[in-house]
């Protein structure tokens, strides 16, 4: 693979590099993760920079899922070391992700980015939403579902993530609230189900796309490869400085205000999906 010129790699790398910081500081002041904020950033960054072709939705969702694989891994760790990941819920619901994953993947690689783009801000809107009305106390019941109602939720969870490039905090740890289980818990071991998301999901990316036009530079399969080296170098760094602000501020009306982002994030990719 030829090395691009420099001058269509530093426009690249600097906008990637403030995206990264962004996402950091949000998931380390919210308990959000980065993909609902990095799939529309990375779309806007390619596009902006005159990268396109039929494939671009999906390099933005492998390219994400690929940063999921490595801070999925160090949170659950961090979170294990802690006690805060609750392993049963993980194994059992673990197969059943993966299955989803999966066939997120394949039916990913035949969509169209406009599909995909109504995908993410329909869910997005939800995820919005739920981000600024959701209570504490809503309760679907008092343990996580087993036998039919997994077998149904887990895979969903997983198909469902990977349309939007996103791990398992945006729809595990609500699920997991609203069957009672402590938020730090559900934040714990919604890490891992973000690590079983997004790393059968990113293999199946790798082996697709080779041939599709107007990928970025350095892009393999349908992983950009500059924008996940430089997310996870600068979110390193700055999720700490999300997780300092969290404890310095009130975060409810963060909160309410990166809600409200998140809807007009989603509502102008329908919009762009929809009218062009």
């Amino acid at each position: 693979m030829p090395m691009p010129p420099l001058a269509e790699l530093l426009p690249l790398a600097a906008l990637l590099f403030a995206i990264g910081a962004f996402a950091g500081v949000i998931a380390g002041m919210l308990g959000v993760g980065g993909g609902i904020v990095l799939v529309p950033a990375f779309l806007y960054t390619f596009t902006a920079l005159g990268y396109g072709g039929p494939q671009i939705m999906q390099v933005c969702l492998a390219t994400s899922l690929a940063t999921i694989v490595f801070t999925s891994f160090r949170s659950l760790r961090g979170h294990m070391a802690k006690g805060a990941a609750d392993l049963d819920v993980l194994r059992g619901w673990a197969p059943g992700i993966a299955v989803g994953a999966v066939v997120g993947v394949l039916v990913a690689g035949h969509m169209k980015t406009e599909a995909l783009m109504i995908v993410f801000g329909v869910l997005g809107t939800v995820v919005g939403l739920y981000l600024a009305f959701g209570h504490d106390d809503w309760r679907l019941g008092d343990a996580m579902p087993k036998g039919i109602g997994r077998a149904i939720t887990a895979p969903v969870i997983g198909f469902l993530s990977v349309l939007m490039g996103i791990g398992g905090g945006s729809f595990g740890v609500p699920l997991m609230r609203l069957y009672g289980m402590p938020i730090h818990r559900a934040v714990g071991t919604a890490s891992g189900f973000g690590l079983v998301i997004a790393t059968p999901s990113v293999i199946g990316f790798l082996l697709q796309g080779w041939n599709a036009p107007g990928r970025p530079p350095l892009t393999i399969g349908l992983v950009n490869l500059p924008a996940f080296f430089i997310v996870i170098f600068v979110t390193m760094v700055t999720t700490t400085w999300g997780v300092h602000l969290a404890h310095a501020m009130n975060p409810k009306p963060l909160k309410r205000v990166f809600a409200a982002f998140i809807i007009i994030v989603a509502l102008n990719m329908l919009r762009k999906a929809l009218l062009g």
